[in-house]
C-alpha cells in the first residue's frame, strides 16, 4: 500500500514534503482549484513519481504539462470518456516518442462516490487505464475534506488497482488498517487533512501518517 500525496503547491513545501519519501506526489494542474499548480518543479527524488491531476482540460493541454513538468501519471478527475482516454493514451505515445521518451505516464481514472455507486460505469474505462482512484463525491473536483462509506468497495468487481481518497486523515488510520485484504489497493491518496491552508501541507502531520502507515504495512 503505497502514499500519495496531492494538492502540492509551494516549491519549498514540495521539497519538504518530497524529503519524507512519499510514493507520489501530486500537482493539480487546474485554474478553479485553490491548489492550482503553476511551477516551478524543484528537483525531487527518484522514487518519487509525480502525477499531474486534470479536470475536462484538453489533451493538447495534458500533454503539454506532461511535457514541462515530465509527469510520471495523469490523473483525470472530471468527466473524461472512454474515448477521451484512448485519445490521450495515442497522443501521449505519438509525443513521447517524437521526443524520444521510452516511459509513458500511467493513466488513473477518478470516480466519486457519496452513499452509494454503481461499479458497472468502470467496465469500459477498464481496458484503458492503468488505476482507478475513489474520491468522496462534493461541491469540488476533490479536496472536499471528508470521506465517504468504505463498505461500498466490498461490492468493488474488478482487479484492476485502484487509489483510495478523500478526506483522508490520521483519524482514518485505524479503518485502513481493517480494509479487506482481498481488495487491490494500490495507495492511500491524502490532502486536505494534511494542510495549513489550500496546497501548503504541514510536514509534521504527513510524517507520523507516514510512520503509521509504515507500521500497518510491516504487519
Amino acid at each position: 500500500m503505497r502514499l500519495k500525496v496531492c494538492g502540492m503547491k509551494y516549491q519549498d513545501n514540495i521539497q519538504q514534503i518530497g524529503a519524507l519519501g512519499p510514493d507520489y506526489l501530486g500537482f493539480i494542474f487546474y485554474e478553479k482549484s485553490p491548489r492550482n499548480f503553476t511551477g516551478p518543479l524543484p528537483q525531487l527524488p527518484e522514487s518519487i513519481k509525480k502525477i499531474g491531476v486534470f479536470v475536462n482540460a484538453t489533451t493538447a493541454e495534458v500533454l503539454d504539462k506532461a511535457i514541462e513538468f515530465e509527469l510520471n501519471g495523469i490523473q483525470l478527475h472530471g468527466s473524461e470518456s472512454t474515448s477521451y482516454c484512448e485519445e490521450l493514451k495515442q497522443s501521449l505515445q505519438q509525443a513521447f516518442q517524437k521526443k524520444q521518451i521510452t516511459v509513458l505516464p500511467f493513466l488513473i481514472k477518478v470516480f466519486s462516490v457519496k452513499d452509494h455507486f454503481d461499479f458497472s460505469v468502470l467496465k469500459n474505462h477498464e481496458p484503458i487505464v492503468d488505476y482507478f482512484l475513489f474520491d468522496t463525491k462534493g461541491d469540488y473536483a476533490g479536496g472536499n475534506g471528508y470521506t465517504f462509506d468504505w463498505e461500498l468497495l466490498k461490492g468493488y468487481p474488478s482487479e484492476k488497482p485502484f487509489f483510495l481518497s478523500g478526506g483522508i486523515g490520521i483519524e482514518q488510520l485505524e479503518a485502513i488498517k481493517n480494509i479487506d485484504a482481498d481488495l487491490p489497493v494500490h495507495a492511500i491518496d491524502v490532502n486536505s487533512q494534511f494542510e495549513r491552508e489550500p496546497g501548503l501541507k504541514d510536514s509534521t502531520l504527513v510524517k507520523e501518517f507516514i510512520t503509521k502507515l509504515n507500521e500497518i504495512k510491516a504487519h
